[in-house]
């Protein structure tokens, strides 16, 4: 099937796009999306995501016949889809199988017979077979594992990570039935230079991509706690875990903002899994009420130490550097630099937020956040308080002291990557 194989991947964000681009290296590849403008762009060669370079995007355009399109006509002579659209929580942290179910239909409308479609969303043990491919089912009038068939591969996609990239990452695969396992893996395996794992089924392949997110948002929680304690005793956090760090079976962690969209919100699908068969997964639980308010606590933090060095609060100028999720990346899905600026705008409307990396115009649609336009050199000597909140390493290089406008002001370092002689206070 492999010499034959014409692939579509449905969906073209941080995941779909880098697949898609790998995938036109060796096959016939159709990167489908409902977002015109995105598509638009695509096809001018350059992804604003920056998951893949320009140069490989538009390589992939001329000279491997990569075609992005929002036309359903386009993949119809497709055999094999990828889908990988978001898998997000609603505003009770319950999971939202919306682009799911629609990126399902929209396979349902061009699948043949023989074809196979692959699943690369994070989800719940079981959605794949009981949510989306009866889905495929009703719209095609096709019979699962008769007319059609299915694999799982999970996405492990690190968004800004030019290490991990997704050749080099090793991937999940499972199918429907084992020839079909053995097909997906084979796809797989031949883009990819470190291969692939198969897993027995494609519900083993779900569970194993949410416990991979969930065991670090619970590694991440614990750190976080210790972090609380530490500051509550006067102990640095940091100096304690670069001494714990020196046995060589301990795990080294650091306290931080958990955001993105994989830890911060995957957790929630198993969480809510569970609950169906009368279990509470209480650490799960726990993790994600911990780490979701830390952006609060580091407000508070800062909120303190302003106070104890005589500096007003109220109405106070605080710069806060950085709001993606992640250094190095533009990415500002579910970032929770969002939840720091909403508790001290509580005290002060004089909050200046600056990042190069981020788009303003995409900040100001999802948080309703103005960003600053002005470059850095502009922001000294303004602020009574400064935050780095990301470790874009342009902040690495800078005096942060001199953003202050006295000698009483506040930095403090969320990241832990600032002098020590420099801060007021870290995680």
């Amino acid at each position: 099937m492999l010499q034959d194989l014409k692939i579509a991947v449905i969906g073209l964000g941080y995941v779909g796009l880098p697949l898609a681009r790998l995938f036109s290296t060796k096959y016939k590849t159709i990167g489908f999306d409902m977002n015109q403008a995105r598509v638009d762009a695509l096809m001018t060669g350059h992804d604003s995501t920056l998951e893949v370079a320009d140069e490989l995007l538009q390589s992939a355009i001329k000279n491997n016949g990569f075609l992005c399109t929002t036309k359903l006509e386009d993949i119809k002579n497709c055999n094999f889809y990828v889908v990988a659209v978001p898998t997000p929580v609603d505003e009770n942290n319950r999971p939202d199988l919306k682009p799911l179910w629609g990126a399902s239909e929209t396979v349902g409308k061009v699948i043949s017979k023989g074809d196979i479609v692959v699943y690369e969303s994070t989800v719940y043990p079981g959605v794949t077979e009981e949510e989306c491919l009866p889905v495929v089912e009703k719209v095609s009038g096709l019979k699962f594992n008769v007319d059609f068939f299915a694999g799982y591969s999970p996405e492990r996609i690190n968004p800004g990570d030019k290490e991990h990239t997704v050749e080099k990452i090793k991937k999940v695969t499972s199918g429907s039935t084992p020839e079909i396992a053995d097909i997906v893996d084979n796809v797989y395996n031949s883009v990819l230079v470190n291969g692939t794992h198969k897993a027995p089924s494609i519900k083993v392949a779900e569970a194993s991509k949410i416990i991979e997110n969930s065991q670090r948002d619970v590694n991440i929680a614990f750190m976080n706690e210790l972090a609380k304690i530490f500051n509550a005793m006067g102990i640095d956090t940091n100096d304690v875990i670069e001494a714990a760090a020196s046995k060589w079976n301990f795990i080294k962690l650091k306290p931080g903002l958990v955001g993105g969209h994989c830890i911060s919100v995957d957790p929630y699908y198993l969480i809510q899994k569970a609950q169906v068969y009368g279990l509470l997964p209480r650490v799960m639980s726990s993790a994600r009420r911990l780490n979701d308010g830390m952006g609060d606590y580091v407000a508070n933090q800062v909120i303190k130490l302003m106070n104890k060095k005589g500096v007003l609060v109220k109405d106070s100028k605080i710069l806060l550097l950085g709001i993606t999720f992640k250094e190095n990346c533009p990415d500002i899905r579910n970032t929770k630099i969002v939840d720091i600026y909403s508790t001290l705008s509580e005290y002060t409307e004089n909050i200046t937020v600056y990042d190069s990396w981020a788009d303003a115009s995409h900040v100001l649609h999802e948080y309703q956040i103005q960003i600053s336009s002005e470059g850095i050199d502009s922001l000294k000597g303004k602020y009574d308080a400064v935050i780095l909140g990301v470790a874009h390493n342009e902040f690495k290089d800078i005096d942060v002291r001199q953003l202050l406008c006295s000698t009483n002001g506040v930095v403090y370092d969320v990241k832990g990557v600032l002098p020590i002689d420099v801060i007021d206070g870290r995680l």
